[in-house]
């Protein structure tokens, strides 16, 4: 089983999730956060005085997947998420050693 969280642009949210559920992604964890990268942020102007804004909102999008989907899940993700400029964000993609479903204790992939 692999944990795949991926860190994408926060309107691109609905094509990355619709995506994930075309290739068999049943469950997935969405949390707003904040980050730069090699985008570096931007200046705003607010009432006439510029500002700058370091940590540009993002979403990050986690799931548990088993290891057959974990390509398929790269490439959905890579499809939608991908505009070509600086800040579209990453994919990290690693091992879990063991789920376990809370309510059933079903363990491994049946806890899914």
């Amino acid at each position: 089983m692999k944990r795949v969280e991926c860190i994408v642009r926060p309107h691109l949210l609905d094509a990355v999730k619709s995506g994930l559920q075309d290739v068999g992604v049943v469950g997935m964890t969405i949390t707003e956060v904040k980050g730069f990268g090699r985008q570096k942020g931007h200046t705003e102007t607010y009432r006439g005085a510029e500002y700058r804004v370091e940590f540009l909102p993002k979403v990050r999008i986690e799931a548990v997947v088993a290891d057959e989907l974990v390509d398929a899940v790269v490439d959905s993700v890579l499809q939608t998420a991908r505009t070509g400029k600086f800040g579209d964000g990453k994919i990290f993609v690693s091992s879990l050693d063991e789920v376990i479903r809370i309510r059933t204790g079903e363990r491994g992939e049946d806890a899914i």
